[in-house]
């Protein structure tokens, strides 16, 4: 049965990069226009009257006017089994796992629990507006499967994987190199390309994982092409010491993954908060991305990750953006672009509320090779979107009457938005989460 959709109202969507153009001119605005989708997919997008008799005899419009239509944002890391412990008080990293991850994701082993929570992780996902997330779960492969079970219901494009860690962990939170390997194989059989679910490989960090358990995630890695990679690099002082005592032989953090083969297009490093300059030609030369963390990282004083440094033209890496729930405070984007533009002043640099809006987007997308996917509003992508109301809350209202040009609106609604500025969210051309 062929399914149309019409959503009518201003919308914004980029055709350039907002980093290496006038950001604003980046922009594609329409102030009154109409997306068309068919079975889920985006048929046409451009002005209402150009477009108006193009409607499919019988279809409803749905109608925003005065708010502003977008793709849906993509949150390039987030732990869902850590929903019920976010906003947990006083840790840095090490600690904070301690006293507070590794107890929560024990739990995991129970399919019902898993599932019960990836449920509410995935409704508060698109009550924020996000649409896709590269998202760990523990090492239990029911977590996996309680994920992809509700991520396939939403038809939503998720990206997934089971945390291998064979040491330095709870006995109940432990794999070994060999049955990381035959279950995360095992999930990928299932799952893997499975409608609109994705697989990753997610050794958790390098501190977590035996030589032996990242070789064995580097061969699997190499199996198919089209596999994810993530794990963490880089976030935390204490962190980097303790992988030079248990890698001595590695030239860098970096070098660790890098001699497992763990580096290259649609591999996904969190944080990197203190990558040196070889870091980043590394990461340049290998194609791997970015996601940056603000919020995460000033939640839990690991310090702030130099976003210009890692755009820097002559060898550009390739970066999103991620709320890194439950050490990031919240999943809404738009509190983590919040973020992002006050680490960035502390560093001396201005990020622009587009080039922002464009992190959380189509660099999102970019970032994690799905570019002709998702990421975007035009023909042939599928239609993820959320709908922002810029005027959602009473200081919203007072702050988006002053605002005289698109780009003020836009850092009004970056800095102040949250969950209540997402009026609705659709995936694939259905709505899933209606704020009213």
């Amino acid at each position: 049965m062929t399914e149309h959709t019409a959503i009518r109202g201003p919308f914004l969507t980029f055709h350039a990069d907002p980093f290496t153009v006038d950001p604003m001119a980046a922009l594609t605005h329409q102030p009154d226009g109409l997306i068309l989708c068919k079975n889920g997919v985006i048929t046409a997008a451009g002005a209402w009257e150009d477009l108006r008799d193009q409607i499919p005899e019988g279809t409803t419009v749905d109608h925003y006017p005065d708010r502003l239509i977008s793709a849906g944002m993509i949150d390039t890391h987030v732990h869902y089994p850590q929903l019920p412990v976010i906003a947990s008080y006083g840790e840095q990293l090490l600690e904070w796992l301690e006293t507070y991850v590794f107890p929560a994701e024990a739990r995991y082993a129970d399919i019902t629990y898993a599932r019960q929570i990836a449920r509410s992780f995935l409704k508060e996902l698109l009550r924020v507006g996000t649409t896709t997330a590269a998202v760990y779960c523990t090492v239990h492969p029911e977590s996996v499967d309680a994920f992809f079970e509700e991520s396939e219901r939403l038809n939503t494009c998720m990206i997934a994987g089971k945390v291998l860690m064979d040491r330095n962990a709870p006995d109940n939170l432990r794999d070994t190199a060999q049955t990381g390997y035959d279950q995360s194989a095992a999930l990928i059989e299932r799952w893997h390309g499975r409608g609109r679910q994705l697989y990753a490989v997610t050794p958790r960090f390098a501190p977590t994982s035996t030589p032996e358990q990242l070789d064995l995630a580097g061969s699997l890695l190499a199996t198919r092409s089209d596999l994810f990679m993530q794990t963490h690099l880089l976030e935390n002082r204490s962190e980097i010491e303790w992988v030079k005592e248990l890698f001595p032989n590695r030239s860098s953090y970096l070098d660790v993954y890098d001699k497992s083969g763990l580096l290259r297009p649609r591999a996904i490093l969190a944080h990197a908060v203190h990558a040196q300059e070889e870091d980043l030609q590394r990461c340049h030369d290998t194609g791997c991305s970015i996601a940056h963390c603000p919020g995460s990282n000033q939640f839990l004083g690991s310090g702030s990750f130099p976003l210009f440094n890692a755009l820097k033209p002559e060898r550009r890496v390739k970066v999103g953006v991620g709320s890194d729930v439950g050490a990031g405070p919240s999943l809404s984007l738009l509190q983590v672009l919040s973020d992002g533009y006050k680490v960035a002043q502390g560093l001396g640099t201005k990020l622009h509320p587009a080039q922002g809006l464009w992190l959380a987007t189509a660099g999102g997308a970019q970032s994690l090779g799905l570019e002709d996917h998702i990421g975007a509003i035009k023909p042939g992508l599928h239609a993820d979107l959320c709908i922002f109301d810029p005027t959602a809350t009473p200081l919203g209202k007072i702050r988006t009457q002053t605002a005289e040009t698109l780009s003020d609106l836009l850092f009004a609604l970056t800095m102040l938005g949250d969950d209540r500025s997402i009026e609705a969210t659709y995936v694939a051309g259905q709505k899933v989460h209606s704020r009213d």
